[in-house]
């Protein structure tokens, strides 16, 4: 199968660049707007970023609020085909941190493998929509993608199950693991709303502080994006070690989460090591 130089592709972050890869193969050059170990939430538009925009043939968000305005404006001006990945995904619902109460949409989706399946078949969807002539190539692709995914999900139940409910409890930077949470029924609970942006008050960090030791969670993390101090002070003041850094919004640079799926597999391991 010979074919010109690949198609570009601009994602909007590490995550969403890494499954579309995975899907694409060697038919799509993915370039991620947001770097590996970068905040989506406190990404600044830069002009480069605009030009990359222009000069590819596909640029695909993943929607719900992730990407900020200035990108969303951006990728609708670039008159290049724009696709929201998340589509037919129904997302659940968080309440701001802020004094206003308002209920967001938390574009997380990817903590869970299930819906990740449906997220790939739309991504699989837009590239077909720009290179038709690569359609078996991308189905063939996707369906050896899902099957992984659905691997994944069975791997994870099987991990968590091993962990008695009332054990499975665990405190991150910020509210980014809401779909794992309902999919393997664990509570999450983080000083942080869904945005790194807002501060917690001293009151919610001590109502946390209380939390933790009225319900002996052991379970700490800190993120890869995310300002560890809070966390570490929380540790600190309740005499829990923390477990280990969790990779919530962004994968890392080589190991141990270089693919979606390795970090997955890395976060569960993580959880149900520090849980049990």
């Amino acid at each position: 199968m010979i074919y010109a130089a690949p198609i570009p592709v601009i994602t909007s972050f590490s995550i969403l660049g890494d499954v579309t890869q995975q899907i694409g193969g060697e038919r799509v050059q993915v370039h991620s707007l947001i770097g590996t170990d970068q905040d989506s939430h406190m990404y600044q538009l830069v002009s480069r970023d605009l030009r990359q925009m222009r000069t590819a043939k596909l640029i695909l968000l993943n929607g719900l609020g992730l990407e900020p305005l200035s990108l969303q404006r951006a990728a609708q001006q670039s008159r290049v085909p724009l696709f929201v990945v998340t589509q037919g995904i129904q997302p659940l619902m968080m309440a701001d941190d802020g004094h206003d109460h308002h209920q967001h949409t938390d574009p997380h989706v990817w903590n869970d493998p299930v819906l990740m399946q449906t997220y790939a078949h739309n991504i699989a969807n837009a590239l077909i929509s720009i290179d038709p002539q690569g359609k078996a190539y991308y189905q063939q692709r996707l369906t050896a993608y899902q099957q992984q995914l659905a691997g994944l999900n069975t791997w994870a139940s099987k991990m968590f199950n091993a962990v008695p409910p009332e054990k499975r409890k665990v405190l991150t930077g910020h509210d980014a693991f809401a779909y794992m949470a309902k999919r393997y029924q664990i509570q999450f609970i983080a000083p942080q709303g869904v945005s790194t942006e807002a501060e917690p008050s001293a009151r919610q960090v001590a109502a946390i502080i209380n939390q933790i030791r009225r319900d002996h969670i052991k379970a700490i993390f800190i993120e890869n994006i995310k300002n560890p101090k809070m966390v570490q002070r929380i540790a600190s003041e309740t005499q829990t070690r923390i477990s280990g850094h969790l990779y919530s919004d962004a994968l890392s640079k080589g190991a141990p989460a270089a693919t979606y799926i390795d970090m997955f597999r890395y976060n569960v391991n993580a959880l149900n090591a520090a849980m049990k």
